[in-house]
């Protein structure tokens, strides 16, 4: 009997240099290591992928991401490494050029490099879902909001504009969970990122993680809260 191909499988890790919030945001040291290090060793963890390729316009991080383990099988253009690029536009440029180089992968991880809370067994999962479920184009990470969404208000000169009032007069148990973006990962099929295809959607699937193991990093006390976070895992 002919052995069916196996399915390729790719992890593509975002990292561009241009972090405005937080200079050198990718490769800041945490506990020791670069931020981008964490997602490199679970992303190997893991045993999923055939190759974890960085996506990059930096040398830097390019010769920092090859000790790790991880490849650069090209730079990153200019084009598409500025503040308003999109992620699918990075995973679909990435998917190309590697499929010029003769290389072509059936399933494709985008995973945030910032990202020390990932767990290898959440992205087997994920690859698991998303192979069995016909009806699944990604696989995705979500995270509960803390306090209703729903009773969320503005503030004009610090005085406060509520958006929904009958809101509230409802008990906040009474009110439907919102979440939001894990920030951890997306799994699809690499037709999908080629086709791109949105990723929020009803045709997405989501992991849900709890808010001690997830922390989006966008400023400074972010990084802080994140290191707070991770000891206190450890220390569980």
């Amino acid at each position: 009997m002919k052995k069916k191909n196996k399915k390729k499988v790719l992890a593509i890790i975002p990292a561009r240099s241009g972090s405005k919030r937080i200079k050198n945001k990718n490769i800041k040291d945490f506990f020791g290591k670069p931020f981008i290090y964490y997602a490199i060793k679970t992303a190997e963890k893991s045993g999923i992928f055939d190759d974890i390729v960085v996506s990059t316009d930096s040398k830097k991080i390019s010769k920092i991401v090859n000790k790790y383990g991880a490849e650069t099988a090209f730079l990153r253009s200019k084009r598409i490494s500025n503040d308003y690029t999109d992620t699918i536009s990075v995973i679909k440029d990435c998917i190309i050029r590697l499929e010029q180089k003769k290389r072509e992968y059936d399933y494709v991880c985008c995973i945030y490099p910032t990202n020390p809370f990932l767990k290898k067994n959440n992205l087997q999962e994920a690859f698991k879902i998303l192979k069995s479920k016909k009806n699944v184009r990604y696989v995705l990470t979500a995270t509960k909001f803390t306090h209703p969404i729903e009773r969320a208000f503005k503030l004009k000169q610090n005085k406060v504009k509520i958006n929904n009032k009958n809101n509230f007069n409802k008990r906040t148990q009474d009110i439907k969970a919102s979440f939001h973006d894990g920030a951890q990962f997306y799994f699809a099929k690499a037709e999908d990122w080629k086709k791109k295809t949105k990723i929020f959607s009803s045709y997405s699937y989501a992991i849900i993680l709890s808010e001690i193991n997830s922390q989006d990093i966008d400023y400074p006390v972010d990084i802080k809260i994140a290191k707070l976070k991770y000891k206190l895992i450890k220390n569980l």
